[in-house]
């Protein structure tokens, strides 16, 4: 059966949101998923979205997904900032992921960006080789920073 790659729909969002669980489960990190169908659809599809997203499917099944969105680099201007590639882990190695990342490195081009950018964990060492294949510079140089939403709420201004 032939796997589409296609700009996600609202009504993909359910099975999209069991792949970021499917995902938080990989990584070890199960109880961070906070984020809601509702919050789902309403970031991407309201009145002002702050993501995209693109689905692999076969059929009415959602195998994977690229979720992404824009940033702005001040020195470089519009980039595309790729949050997570997902392929459930039955369908991985069958150029899902390959096919997703091209996707969004293709939407990229089209809105002129000057740069894509994502994350990796260090010990991932599938996704490290995954982007070797793209030529993809892992840069050591540039620390994470963060601040949680209780961070956020707790600040004393």
């Amino acid at each position: 059966m032939v796997t589409n790659i296609r700009k996600g729909k609202a009504s993909d969002l359910p099975q999209v949101l069991e792949l970021i669980k499917e995902l938080a489960l990989y990584e070890k990190a199960p109880q961070e998923v906070t984020v809601t169908l509702t919050e789902l659809i309403e970031d991407s599809f309201g009145d002002k979205p702050v993501f995209y997203f693109f689905v692999a499917e076969q059929g009415s099944e959602i195998l994977g997904t690229a979720i992404y969105y824009i940033k702005y680099s001040t020195w470089k201007g519009r980039c595309v900032y790729l949050e997570d590639i997902i392929v459930k882990e039955s369908q991985r190695g069958k150029n899902i992921g390959t096919n997703l990342f091209k996707a969004v490195l293709l939407e990229s081009k089209n809105l002129g960006a000057k740069r894509m950018e994502w994350q990796v964990l260090d010990w991932n060492t599938p996704a490290l080789h995954f982007y070797e294949k793209f030529n993809a510079l892992v840069d050591p140089s540039w620390v994470n920073c963060k601040l949680t939403e209780e961070q956020i709420l707790n600040y004393k201004f």
